[in-house]
């Protein structure tokens, strides 16, 4: 039986908990890790917040990438689900039709950019700004800033939605391995004559799927903020990310290649545990849904 949009949305939405919750500490130990030079690395940086604050230091401010995380991967896996309708045969994944696959995790994308884009936009303006220079108080303030700054109106979305055609590009091109590579893993690892592979099997996938996210999404990545935080996008990159794609390769040859995966192993350390509690989380809610007669 099709997976129904909504088993899609309420296991995608469990699954976005399960990665809030697992990942948030090591997202926090990042920022902290960014944004001073308190700490040596990453374990010293746990066993000093640890410390200071309990474990509860760890999950300061996780309330709101619980709110807007979790209706992101909710409709992330209905836009998956809705790919799988338009883009698979029904032997796609018995039979590995990747490139079928695939494209139904692209299609997630679109569900997701309309929502992420102005996100994108506001979280790397307000990750730019420096102690003794914070002009924004939040979210909120920076967007009332920019929507006045430009006059409002079409003019207002225009700058607030910048770099929405290259959020759309990294997720599309993301989602894309992200599904894939979880899929192929997943049949992999089932063992003959069940239908899905047990907890363990399953966060290695998911986590694994996670890294393959994260690998091809980097380089887009990188662009996007760039795009999205210079002053002067609109004259200065006209084509969007091959324009910065130009401009950094004229500027530093081919070690912009390297600049454009800048973070990596940030990324890298909470892309495999958040991505596999996610997965674990989605096939556990897909199991209980069925179980209550939500297909």
């Amino acid at each position: 039986m099709p997976q129904s949009a909504l088993q899609s949305f309420l296991a995608g939405g469990a699954g976005g908990v399960c990665l809030v919750a697992v990942g948030h500490p090591l997202d926090t130990v990042k920022v902290k890790l960014q944004t001073s030079t308190e700490f040596s690395g990453t374990a010293d940086c746990i066993k000093k917040t640890v410390a200071k604050d309990g474990f509860k230091g760890l999950y300061r401010g996780m309330a709101a990438p619980l709110y807007g995380v979790t209706p992101m991967y909710a409709l992330c896996f209905m836009g998956y689900g809705t790919g799988k309708t338009i883009f698979c045969d029904e032997d796609a994944f018995d039979k590995l039709k990747l490139h079928q696959i695939a494209m139904a995790g692209a299609f997630s994308a679109i569900y997701t950019t309309p929502i992420l884009a102005p996100g994108e936009r506001l979280k790397c303006m307000l990750q730019i700004q420096t102690e003794g220079n914070t002009k924004f108080k939040g979210p909120s303030d920076l967007g009332k800033h920019l929507w006045k700054e430009s006059g409002g109106g079409i003019a207002g979305l225009r700058t607030i939605n910048r770099g929405f055609c290259a959020t759309l590009t990294r997720d599309s091109v993301a989602s894309a391995f992200y599904f894939s590579s979880y899929e192929y893993l997943k049949k992999l690892a089932t063992p003959e004559g069940e239908k899905s592979p047990g907890s363990l099997s399953t966060l290695v996938c998911g986590g694994t799927a996670g890294i393959f996210n994260w690998a091809f999404a980097i380089p887009f990545d990188n662009l996007k903020s760039k795009l999205q935080t210079d002053p002067n996008t609109f004259e200065k990159y006209p084509n969007g990310m091959r324009s910065v794609a130009a401009e950094m390769y004229r500027q530093q040859g081919f070690g912009a290649v390297s600049a454009m995966y800048r973070g990596f192993s940030a990324v890298m350390l909470r892309a495999f545990p958040a991505n596999a509690a996610c997965f674990l989380g989605y096939e556990t809610a897909v199991k209980f849904l069925d179980g209550i007669g939500i297909h």
